[in-house]
């Protein structure tokens, strides 16, 4: 396994992460109400901790991200790939890692909204 694939399991590891957190929770206590994320939580404790940590998670995964998009998108001098599938190969580990960076983002993007940004805009609306 290489740097970049390594990475986008990290990137999409602690993205999910996020979800689990922080934005699980508060759908399900939106959609279901108290009742449903008290049994949530008690069925599942470690929420309690993993919520205690938000930003220190959120950290970890944007920059998680940030590294992966760095080492997907930067020129590359040389190119390591099969001799025998040719650039064809490393056409498709290209897209490989662009699409794991995209999909980490967009998991971490409503992780964010959910975590940061959900509650003051439904303040402000009711």
């Amino acid at each position: 396994m290489n740097k970049n694939n390594i990475m986008d399991v990290l990137a999409l590891f602690s993205s999910s992460g996020t979800l689990i957190c922080c934005a699980l929770p508060m759908v399900v206590a939106t959609l279901a109400g108290g009742a449903a994320l008290s049994s949530m939580v008690s069925l599942f404790p470690f929420l309690v901790t993993l919520s205690q940590y938000k930003n220190a998670i959120f950290i970890f995964s944007g920059s998680m991200i940030a590294l992966n998009g760095y080492l997907s998108f930067k020129p590359v001098k040389e190119v390591a790939c099969d001799v025998e599938s040719g650039e064809v190969g490393c056409e498709v580990a290209g897209e490989y890692n662009r699409k794991m960076f995209y999909i980490s983002l967009g998991i971490f993007s409503v992780g964010v909204f959910t975590a940061y940004l959900l509650g003051p805009i439904a303040s402000l609306f009711g």
